[in-house]
């Protein structure tokens, strides 16, 4: 058994195809368009590994900001070592993303950041 994909809902549906392209190699399916609810959504594959859906309709609501919440809080990038990591939260940051943690070694041995990317969505990144 494995996880085939998670989903987002967002409202920049490019937007955050965009993101996930530029920093994370994402590659887009084709977009869905259901017409009768204006649902549209793509699929973004990253190599091996599951895959996140990205969706959006009209009638959204903002999310709780809190991250200390149940549900959803962050999505994980592995990005092949300690400099990929450094690297990439720096390639953010400089694009305006905050990091709100990070580069550092956790509790649990992990090396990772977590930045405030796409629509306020945590994304963190790990050896």
């Amino acid at each position: 058994m494995k996880i085939d994909h998670t989903a987002l809902y967002v409202r920049d549906l490019d937007g955050a195809r965009d993101f996930f392209i530029r920093y994370f190699n994402a590659e887009p399916s084709e977009q869905y368009h259901n017409p009768k609810t204006d649902f549209k959504s793509y699929f973004l594959s990253f190599g091996n590994s599951a895959r996140l859906e990205i969706m959006t309709r009209p009638g959204l609501d903002v999310q709780n900001e809190a991250q200390m919440r149940t549900g959803y809080i962050h999505l994980s990038f592995s990005v092949g070592g300690r400099d990929n990591v450094d690297e990439l939260t720096s390639i953010l940051k400089d694009g305006g993303y905050e990091v709100v943690s990070g580069p550092r070694v956790t509790g649990d041995g992990y090396y990772e950041s977590q930045i405030i990317g796409v629509e306020g969505n945590v994304i963190e990144i790990t050896e």
